[in-house]
């Protein structure tokens, strides 16, 4: 495997997947795939994992980020928001885990210090997340889909010109981890 010190961790909000549940069996399934590929990633090098922010895979993935750092002390969690501001529309228990997330990260910042204005700051924090990382691990399907598609073809666009890495975690690949 590649050496990749910084990975972009994304993929579908917990509404694309039917997930309104914390107890949800479907994010145990999520987890433990993005946790098999992270160590993957680690043991040949990788430091940071960013994440926006996002709810769904972006905060599971931080959970397993956090637990992770307990056997792999190097591994770093970045929480870069689009701008500042971000998530503070979100219900309650969604604010506590946003909370819960600044605590955890070792580094949290926003690429744009204004609150939401307009789509101009999305574009400018997907920029900043694909030129400050090495590569993109995603959840996400092209058969399916969602959110991450707009990331994920800007990253497709930078892969002309340089060299980036784009690994998805495939809905077969979840089937696949489910059995395992």
């Amino acid at each position: 495997m590649e050496s990749i010190k910084t990975l972009l961790l994304t993929g579908y909000r917990s509404y694309e997947l039917g997930i309104f549940q914390e107890k949800d069996a479907k994010i145990a399934i999520i987890k433990k795939a993005i946790k098999n590929n992270l160590i993957q990633y680690v043991d040949s090098g990788l430091e940071w994992v960013l994440i926006g922010g996002n709810l769904g895979v972006e905060m599971w993935g931080a959970e397993v980020i956090n637990e992770l750092k307990i056997d792999y002390p190097q591994l770093h969690l970045g929480v870069i928001f689009p701008f500042a501001e971000f998530g503070e529309q979100w219900n309650e228990s969604h604010q506590e885990k946003l909370v819960h997330l600044k605590q955890e990260a070792d580094y949290v910042e926003a690429v744009s210090h204004k609150p939401y204005q307009n789509p101009q700051q999305l574009q400018n924090h997907t920029n900043f997340l694909l030129q400050h990382s090495d590569g993109i691990l995603a959840v996400f399907d092209p058969e399916f889909p969602g959110k991450p598609k707009y990331l994920l073809d800007a990253a497709e666009k930078m892969t002309e010109n340089n060299e980036y890495l784009i690994h998805l975690i495939t809905m077969d690949d979840l089937q696949n981890t489910f059995y395992e």
